[in-house]
């Protein structure tokens, strides 16, 4: 029987993924705002495609389940399991943040959503709505940046040039001043290099080797390819997750005798090297901070309703190499 509690509870919709390549709109009922807490109606979310996919069709070791579960999340791995981490909306109601106020939280794709007050950030004015549902992206990126202070040197290489990569080698032109190669394989990706100032090498032969590399294609051939360019002693930073696939690397080579290293960089933990002084939260509020180039909308390739959410993925999961960052939309 329903209680007349839940009757008079509002009610919302939400994207859950079934575990088996397959996903459903689901109805929540959302209680009002106690202190404390705010009323969140969403605008925008961004599906990350390469762990949501793998949430999407059952690919998380169940080693993970626990460590990879996002902040809101409802549901268990494999599934049926409510998943996200980029979704920005306006405070409806609550007494920590006046009504209308544009905010980013790590929460899974939710047409109106509850949410204890220091979870929301609000948005700078520099920064659009449209362009906030990279901040998740922009917070790995960001952490991949610091765990690699250490070890730049010279012309850096990134291979992999979906949105995590070219946010990563962003970030390095952008704080470094450092020249960018962006190793992949999709053509289209020249023209968003360009306007992000980076050097598009594609996946032709390059003469170079580097000192610094970033990997984030979640391939065994991507990870073989930054051995294949990493000079002597070269650092790469690994951002790729491979869910529960099996790499294999020709170690025996010259990874052995070039003193090669490869660094794993996952968001879930702050860099050493900025523990000290930043938490989560900071960490993530600069993230939001760093999206007030209006050059990065060119990783927004696609934009669809909410209601369509479980056919996004099934193409997305397919492979859709075209895609960088798909943006859902919550209203008209």
């Amino acid at each position: 029987m329903t209680s007349e509690h839940e009757q008079d509870a509002p009610i919302a919709r939400a994207f859950w993924s079934r575990g088996d390549g397959s996903g459903e709109i689901r109805k929540e009922h959302v209680d009002p705002p106690a202190q404390g807490h705010l009323l969140v109606d969403a605008l925008y979310s961004a599906v990350s495609k390469g762990t949501e996919s793998l949430v999407f069709r059952g690919g998380v070791p169940r080693s993970e389940w626990g460590r990879m579960a996002c902040p809101f999340q409802e549901g268990r791995f494999p599934g049926p399991v409510k998943y996200g981490y980029a979704s920005v909306g306006r405070v409806a109601d609550g007494a920590a943040l006046a009504p209308g106020t544009p905010v980013f939280v790590l929460y899974p794709h939710q047409t109106r959503y509850l949410i204890p007050a220091e979870a929301a950030l609000p948005l700078p004015e520099t920064v659009t709505p449209e362009r906030a549902v990279l901040a998740a992206n922009m917070e790995t990126a960001l952490n991949a940046v610091w765990d690699a202070e250490a070890a730049r040197a010279g012309e850096i290489a990134v291979i992999g040039g979906g949105v995590v990569g070219l946010l990563t080698g962003y970030l390095a032109r952008r704080f470094w001043e450092a020249e960018v190669w962006i190793f992949d394989p999709v053509p289209s990706r020249s023209e968003v290099c360009d306007r992000l100032g980076l050097r598009y090498a594609g996946d032709s032969v390059h003469p170079e080797r580097f000192s610094l590399l970033f990997h984030a294609s979640a391939t065994e051939d991507g990870l073989r390819r930054a051995l294949d360019l990493a000079a002597f002693e070269a650092t790469i930073i690994e951002l790729s997750w491979y869910g529960d696939r099996e790499v294999s690397l020709p170690l025996g080579g010259a990874f052995h005798s070039q003193r090669l290293t490869i660094q794993a960089s996952q968001v879930g933990a702050v860099a050493p090297s900025r523990r000290p002084g930043s938490r989560h939260r900071e960490r993530l509020a600069e993230a939001i901070g760093l999206l007030d180039d209006p050059a990065l909308d060119v990783l927004i390739t696609g934009e669809s309703p909410f209601e369509d959410l479980p056919q996004v993925l099934t193409s997305l999961a397919a492979g859709a190499h075209e895609t960088l960052c798909h943006r859902i939309r919550y209203s008209d």
